[in-house]
């Protein structure tokens, strides 16, 4: 049982009724849609008249459209479904390297897409956002709702304050910036507690239909996405998941963000991948390689990079494992551009978890990400999208 929060309690007036109600509906229409009134009617158990004046209301507000059905022989019949015609909410996929921003439609389709270097500036890389997002809004026709911001680092989605150890930047107001050039609301929340989110919400199915997992999310840095209860859990200040940091070893082959060749990030991301690689490889002119170039060699059956990858994968089940010891998760998710080498990884990957967890514990699921290679990308679009889904319990 959850306890009442006395601070944050609303009490249950009749429009809370109706607004629960009104996402029950939405909700239907999204994951079963196309679907008749009568089919929602009789899930919900509410009268038809109820179910269609929550529907009028959705489709004034231009959450869903009727669409005609296949006839069996009589009259085709009204069906609802999401409207998607029109870009409802800018994502912007912030990145080490580069940063990617995106218009979707209320599904998380991607309708409009700009990629551009990642400035170490945190003054330029904002102004380059704002600039592209400007773009987006006015070739949308002005349909944009919010812009959502992946944050590769530490960051209090309430206050802003942020700290990303890649760039040393701290509180930079990115988020600001981009309100003040479009007059949009901005959400700007850490990178895997965004994938987490979108996995939640535009995952597969069988994802969606599980109330808590981690999602690992492998790139430059090592993070985690905690969903609690169908939540993203952020911790005091948005810090939760913060376990890239924790100490697994020593003498990592690199550094992490934060400069400890301990940390969990320092032997399962990866820049480890391509230092082990280079190690290996150096003789036969590694330098150019980055993580792409390395998962297509490994995929290619090139040796050095199979045992990069392999050997990354063992040290990313140990800290699995420690995840799975200390939360109990349903699921672990693993994902990010590493995605692309699962059947390469996958079995080591397991069967470090298996050898490092306590013997008699339960077996959690390993799966990969179910978003492709841009899980951040459609989490910076959930930031916006989840909130017309979401139960404003």
């Amino acid at each position: 049982m959850r306890r009442i929060n006395l601070k944050k309690a609303n009490v249950a007036r009749s429009n809370t009724i109706r607004d629960i109600n009104r996402q029950i509906v939405l909700n239907y229409v999204r994951e079963l849609g196309p679907i008749s009134r009568a089919d929602i009617a009789r899930e919900i158990e509410l009268q038809r008249s109820t179910i269609s004046y929550i529907v009028d209301e959705l489709i004034n507000h231009g959450l869903i459209e009727e669409i005609s059905g296949e006839s069996t022989g009589g009259r085709p019949p009204n069906l609802l479904s999401l409207r998607t015609g029109d870009a409802v909410a800018i994502g912007v996929d912030l990145g080490a390297i580069h940063t990617t921003v995106a218009s979707s439609d209320l599904a998380g389709r991607v309708l409009s897409q700009e990629e551009f270097a990642t400035d170490p500036d945190a003054n330029n890389t904002a102004q380059n956002i704002a600039e592209v997002a400007l773009r987006l809004l006015r070739k949308s026709g002005d349909t944009i709702e919010g812009i959502g911001i992946s944050f590769p680092g530490w960051v209090d989605p309430e206050t802003s304050r942020s700290y990303a150890p890649h760039f040393k930047w701290r509180d930079v107001p990115i988020a600001e910036t981009v309100t003040q050039a479009t007059s949009l609301p901005v959400t700007i929340d850490n990178d895997a507690n965004a994938a987490a989110l979108a996995e939640l919400w535009f995952g597969r199915p069988e994802i969606r239909e599980i109330r808590d997992f981690i999602l690992v999310l492998v790139e430059a840095g090592l993070g985690t996405g905690i969903v609690f209860d169908g939540q993203v859990y952020r911790g005091e200040g948005g810090t939760a998941g913060e376990f890239g940091h924790m100490t697994i070893g020593t003498g990592a082959p690199v550094a992490c963000a934060a400069g400890s060749t301990e940390c969990w990030e320092a032997f399962a991301s990866e820049r480890a991948a391509l230092a082990r690689y280079k190690t290996s490889a150096r003789q036969n002119g590694s330098d150019g390689v980055n993580f792409t170039k390395l998962v297509d060699l490994a995929l290619k059956g090139e040796g050095s990079a199979r045992v990069a990858l392999k050997t990354t994968a063992r040290y990313l089940g140990i800290g699995i494992a420690n995840l799975i010891q200390g939360l109990a998760p349903e699921t672990v998710i693993v994902g990010g551009p590493i995605v692309r080498a699962w059947p390469i990884i996958a079995e080591d990957l397991k069967a470090s978890v298996e050898t490092s967890i306590c013997r008699g514990l339960p077996s959690i699921p390993i799966i990969s990400s179910t978003l492709g290679n841009q899980p951040t990308l459609m989490g910076a679009l959930s930031l916006v999208l989840a909130s017309k889904f979401a139960s404003v319990s």
